[in-house]
């Protein structure tokens, strides 16, 4: 299903069920003024919206920044390995070949199998790890025999070990950012402040009708964000492989 079309039923289903609550008839009080609010309700519905309020921004805040660094983790692990993969240059033929078939196996493996099932399951490929092993043994391995070689080599253990710590944050960054205690808060909260609204006594004129709505409405809307951004390779990030297709063109197409 497609994330506008869920977040078009969000907002349609939360202003229709606030609407319809709106509009049900009141029981008549036994000579209250409905036209008046007491001012503590008035002071508690503040209060209510204003903590709402910062803890929304508070978790916008939190799951844009996870989104920006799990951007900043794939870049760094796809420029790391393009590193290595020119850096070992230094080394004999052979050996260099052996890296660049290595580097070029690995991120096949992450474009065409380890991305789908890191949407799916949250979690990395236990053949991803045997596959960076292996490119990091390879480096390790080989005793420099020059000079050049020498400074090589401490290129390309430093850009292998940058490689893996992206990879570790990555699979950090591919579990959802929010906990479940926390969606219990923003929605129970959202219900809270909404509910508000019914204490203020509000009129069914057309006007205080649309405003009902229009804050329902941003409500459900900064949820469904925060919703997006939870999970920033399903969702959050437009084209989350666009690293690895740029520094390995010839590997990009199968992902």
């Amino acid at each position: 299903m497609s994330n506008w079309l869920i977040l078009t039923l969000c907002i349609a289903g939360t202003c229709a069920v606030v609407l319809l609550f709106v509009s049900l008839p009141r029981r008549r009080g036994a000579g209250g003024d409905t036209t008046e609010t007491p001012d503590v309700i008035e002071y508690m519905t503040m209060m209510i919206g204003v903590v709402y309020a910062i803890v929304l921004g508070l978790a916008m805040a939190g799951v844009w920044e996870e989104r920006g660094a799990a951007e900043d983790w794939v870049r760094a692990e796809a420029q790391a390995l393009h590193e290595v993969s020119t850096r070992a240059q230094a080394y004999p033929e052979e050996v260099s070949e052996d890296i660049r078939q290595q580097v070029d196996g690995y991120v096949s493996h992450v474009l065409d199998v380890e991305w789908p099932h890191m949407v799916d399951n949250a979690e990395l490929t236990e053949e991803g790890d045997a596959l960076l092993a292996g490119l990091r043994s390879t480096i390790a391995l080989h005793e420099p025999a020059s000079t050049l070689e020498a400074h090589g080599y401490h290129g390309l253990m430093d850009r292998a070990a940058a490689v893996d710590e992206a990879r570790t944050a990555r699979a950090q960054a591919a579990e959802p950012t929010m906990p479940g205690v926390v969606w219990f808060g923003l929605v129970a909260g959202g219900l809270v402040a909404i509910g508000m609204v019914f204490a203020l006594q509000i009129q069914r004129s057309a006007r205080e009708l649309l405003l009902v709505g229009l804050f329902s409405a941003l409500i459900a809307f900064l949820l469904f964000l925060i919703w997006h951004f939870d999970s920033p390779f399903a969702r959050g990030i437009g084209e989350p492989t666009e690293a690895f297709e740029i520094l390995f063109p010839a590997l990009g197409g199968g992902g």
